[in-house]
C-alpha cells in the first residue's frame, strides 16, 4: 500500500484531508456538506462513545432520546438561542413529494406544506425543555440528569471532514437543578470530565476555562470549555459545558415546588462533544507516515503479520501466531491477526502503519526457530526482537508506554508553542511566526476582542481557570486588565 501522503510540512490542510481518506476514516457523500464515516473511523468513535458514557454513567447521568425534528416556535421562546442558531438551521417545510403533471420527474407537492415548519435540530435545548416541563414538579424530581447521542444538523456552508460538517455525530448532556450552585458545579465537573477523558484516553493536553461572552453558547451564562492545541498552532475547542441558568427553565416554564413549598424555575445546564475529536485525534499525533493512535481508543492495539512462503511454514507461523493472540486477548489486549494471502507483508505493515495500530508484531520461519517475534511500535517507529516468553508482557507495558509517550509528546509541543506577550506588536509577530497558543492581557471589552479578530484572526480561546491573576494592561488599547487570557487561530 503506497502512501503517498502529502507532508505536513509542505501543506498540514492537504496532509488532513489525505489522511482521513487514505487512513479509511471518512469520505465526502453525495450529500453536500456531509460525509460518510468508514467501519475504522467508526470503530475509533464507539472507543470514544463507549468510554465517555461509562463517564457520565458514574457521574449519575441517564441516556435517553428526544426527537429530530423541533417546531420553529420553540425557537422564538428563547431569543439569544435562536440569534446564534438561526443561520445554521434546515427547515422542513413540506411532508409529501408527487409525480409532476408533465413527467419532468419528482416534484414537493404543494398541498402537503406543513401548518408549521420543522427545525431538523441543530442542538436540543428547546425540544427537551419543553419536555422537561412535564416531568418536573416537584424538588423531588431534580437533579434531572440526562444524556442524549445523537445526530445534529448546522448548515455549514464551508465544510471539512470531522471539524465541520453540515450533520455530525455528537452527544449533548441537559441537566436541571434545584440551585444555581448545583448547576454550576454540574458545569464545571462534565467539563472535568471532558479533560479528563482528553487526557488520559486521547493522550491530549487541554487548557480548561470559560469563554467570553461574545463566545458563549446562545443562551448560556457561562460557558466552560477545554481547549487543545494542534501540530499546526492552530487550536481546537475540544469540549463545551454551559450554564444556563433559569433561561430555558424560564421560556419553557419549567417550575418546582421547593421543601418549603415556594415555587421556582429550575437551573440548567447543557454540554457536549461531538464527531470533531476524531479530527483532534488525527491532528494532535500523527505524521507523515499516517494515523498515531493512542493505545486506550485504537480499535486494534495488536496487529500479527505472519511472513511465509510455503504451507509448511505457514502452519509453524500460525500456530505462534494464534497461541500469542490468544493469550494477548486473555489479558484484555484488542488484537488483529491478519493472515490473509491475497496481500503480501511489505503492504500490510504500510497499511497499518498508515492507520497508526500502536504495535506490530511479525513472525516468520526464522523467529520461529529462535522463539522470538519482531515487534514494532508506531510511536516511534522502532523495532526490537523479544522472546516468546515475554512478548506478552512487554506489549502490556508497552500500551502504557505509548500512551504516556504521545501525551508527553504533546504536552511538550503546546508548551514550546505557549508565549506571553506583552505588547500588540510582539503578539502579531509571534501569531505570524511561531503560532501556538498565546497568553496576553485584554481589557475585557468585546470591541476589543472583536478588532483583534478581524486585524489578526486570532480569536479568545478561553480565560484560562487556572491562570496567573496578575494585572496588567491591554496589549491592544493599553487599558487596566485583570488577568491573561488564551488567544489563538483556530479551527
Amino acid at each position: 500500500m503506497a502512501k503517498n501522503l502529502t507532508t505536513r510540512e509542505e501543506n498540514y490542510s492537504k496532509w488532513y484531508n489525505e489522511l482521513v481518506i487514505k487512513a479509511d476514516l471518512a469520505e465526502n457523500s453525495g450529500v453536500r456538506g456531509c460525509m460518510v464515516i468508514k467501519p475504522y473511523g467508526y470503530a475509533i468513535w464507539e472507543r470514544m462513545q463507549a468510554e465517555l458514557d461509562r463517564m457520565f454513567k458514574e457521574t449519575g447521568h441517564q441516556n435517553a432520546y428526544f426527537p429530530l425534528f423541533i417546531p420553529k416556535s420553540y425557537f422564538s421562546k428563547e431569543a439569544s438561542h435562536v440569534d446564534g442558531f438561526a443561520k445554521e438551521c434546515a427547515v422542513v417545510t413540506h411532508y409529501r413529494l408527487k409525480n409532476a403533471e408533465d413527467g419532468s420527474g419528482i416534484v414537493v407537492d404543494p398541498d402537503a406544506k406543513l401548518e408549521e415548519e420543522l427545525i431538523v435540530r441543530p442542538t436540543s435545548e428547546t425540544i427537551i425543555w419543553d419536555t422537561y416541563r412535564k416531568w418536573i414538579q416537584s424538588y423531588r424530581d431534580l437533579p434531572l440528569l440526562i444524556n442524549q447521542w445523537a445526530n445534529v444538523v448546522r448548515w455549514e456552508m464551508r465544510t471539512r471532514l470531522f471539524l465541520r460538517t453540515a450533520e455530525f455525530l455528537w452527544q449533548e448532556g441537559h441537566t436541571a437543578h434545584a440551585t444555581k450552585d448545583e448547576a454550576i458545579a454540574e458545569a464545571e465537573q462534565m467539563m472535568n470530565v471532558y479533560a479528563e477523558f482528553a487526557e488520559n484516553y486521547m493522550a491530549i493536553p487541554v487548557i480548561k476555562g470559560t469563554k467570553t461572552e461574545s463566545e458563549r453558547f446562545a443562551g448560556a451564562l457561562e460557558t466552560y470549555c477545554i481547549e487543545a492545541l494542534m501540530q499546526d498552532g492552530k487550536a481546537l475547542q475540544a469540549g463545551t459545558s454551559h450554564f444556563l441558568g433559569q433561561n430555558f427553565a424560564k421560556a419553557f416554564d419549567v417550575k418546582f415546588a421547593a421543601k418549603d413549598g415556594t415555587l421556582d424555575y429550575v437551573w440548567a445546564t447543557s454540554w457536549g462533544v461531538s464527531t470533531r475529536l476524531m479530527g483532534a485525534l488525527v491532528m494532535t499525533h500523527s505524521d507523515d507516515n499516517g494515523l498515531v493512535l493512542p493505545p486506550n481508543l485504537a480499535p486494534d492495539q495488536v496487529v500479527i503479520v505472519p511472513i511465509y512462503r510455503k504451507d509448511e511454514e505457514f502452519e509453524a507461523v500460525n500456530e505462534v501466531a494464534l497461541n500469542l493472540m490468544k493469550k494477548l486477548r486473555s489479558k484484555g489486549i484488542r488484537v488483529k491477526y491478519d493472515n490473509r494471502d491475497t496481500q503480501k507483508p511489505g503492504w500490510k505493515f504500510n497499511e497499518y502503519e498508515l492507520k497508526g495500530v500502536p504495535v506490530r508484531i511479525a513472525i516468520g520461519p526464522k523467529d520461529v526457530e529462535k522463539g522470538t517475534v519482531e515487534l514494532a511500535r508506531r510511536d516511534t517507529l522502532q523495532k526490537e526482537f523479544i522472546a516468546n516468553d515475554e512478548v506478552v508482557e512487554k506489549i502490556i507495558s508497552l500500551m502504557d508506554e505509548i500512551q504516556e509517550n504521545l501525551f508527553q509528546k504533546a504536552a511538550s509541543f503546546r508548551n514550546e508553542h505557549t508565549t506571553e506577550v506583552a505588547s500588540y506588536e510582539e503578539f502579531k509577530a509571534v501569531l505570524n511566526g511561531k503560532g501556538g497558543f498565546i497568553l496576553a492581557h485584554w481589557d475585557g471589552t468585546a470591541e476589543t476582542e472583536e478588532r483583534v479578530k478581524n486585524e489578526t484572526k486570532a480569536t479568545i480561546r478561553c480565560i484560562p481557570l487556572d491562570g496567573d491573576d496578575v494585572p496588567g494592561t491591554c496589549i491592544f488599547t493599553g487599558k487596566p486588565s485583570s488577568k491573561k487570557v488564551l488567544f489563538a487561530k483556530a479551527y
